[in-house]
């Protein structure tokens, strides 16, 4: 009985090491994301009109701004990842304010090469189009015994943990008063299954034994909704090619640089009282 119970193991494990060599094998996961928003303003926004039902109304502005649904295809080696549907341009609400998240574009299109270690990262930042190319970060997760379904994938947890910039408050004045940013250390939670043994998953996560289906780290959470494994029509993984080719550390910079340009565009048209806008890091 020991030995059939060994045989049975075994030719699961030929099973699924012939699907995952096969050059055939790929999928396509659906996801979706949230993300909480605390977004708060100090007691001089009253002074300008900015009271707790606008700050709710901004909160809810800006996590409507993150429900997002995306399409991943994979293979054993690669993956594209790509926000599914157009985005409505932002509009003001009734009472003035808008919101914009910057690095938030539907042009966005995210390639990995998980087998070289690589990715490039197509982004429209304010009608300017950016690939970015850099190496994957081969962090190490922390895997656990803990177990639940996502659909009908039974999947593991795995976590690891990061140091991550946060902004905790900047101001809406007219001066030259910088963000103030702490770091902290979040934890990333992530579940991934077995079953679908490739090591790809949403957005920059990669690195486990399985599919990653789930992922949390603290603010945002990327669930998967659908997957579809070795589709009729077969999906063609294209590397992105447009843009103006930086590495990531160049991008962050320009990033920055719009960022503190947007900031100072708005201090300085902030005395018409016509609107107030929101800009984040998407």
């Amino acid at each position: 009985m020991k030995n059939y119970a060994q045989s049975i193991i075994v030719f699961v494990f030929i099973l699924i090491s012939t699907i995952v060599n096969g050059q055939e094998f790929q999928g396509e996961a659906t996801y979706k994301t949230s993300r909480k928003m605390d977004f708060k303003i100090d007691e001089k926004g009253g002074s300008q009109g900015i009271d707790a039902d606008m700050q709710k109304k901004m909160n809810e502005m800006l996590q409507k701004q993150f429900q997002k649904e995306y399409k991943l295809t994979f293979n054993t080696a690669e993956s594209l990842y790509k926000e599914e549907g157009k985005l409505a341009a932002p509009q003001p609400s009734a009472t003035g304010i808008q919101v914009m998240v910057m690095g938030d574009s539907e042009s966005k299109i995210l390639y990995k090469n998980m087998k070289e270690k690589r990715y490039t990262n197509q982004e429209d930042i304010f009608g300017k189009m950016f690939l970015i190319k850099d190496s994957l970060e081969n962090k190490e997760w922390k895997l656990g015994t803990e177990t639940k379904f996502i659909g009908q994938y039974q999947c593991f947890k795995a976590t690891r943990t990061i140091e991550m910039e946060k902004i905790e408050s900047f101001s809406l004045n007219d001066s030259k008063e910088e963000p103030k940013v702490t770091k902290e250390e979040v934890t990333i939670t992530a579940w991934y299954t077995l079953e679908i043994p490739v090591n790809a998953g949403p957005g920059m996560y990669w690195g486990l034994p399985g599919l990653i289906l789930e992922v949390n780290d603290g603010s945002e959470t990327i669930i998967c909704s659908k997957i579809v494994l070795n589709p009729k029509n077969k999906v063609t993984i294209k590397e992105p090619t447009k843009g103006k080719k930086v590495n990531q550390e160049k991008f962050e910079t320009i990033i920055r640089k719009k960022t503190k340009e947007m900031t100072e565009r708005f201090r300085g048209n902030r005395r018409d009282g016509e609107h107030v806008t929101i800009e984040i890091g998407g």
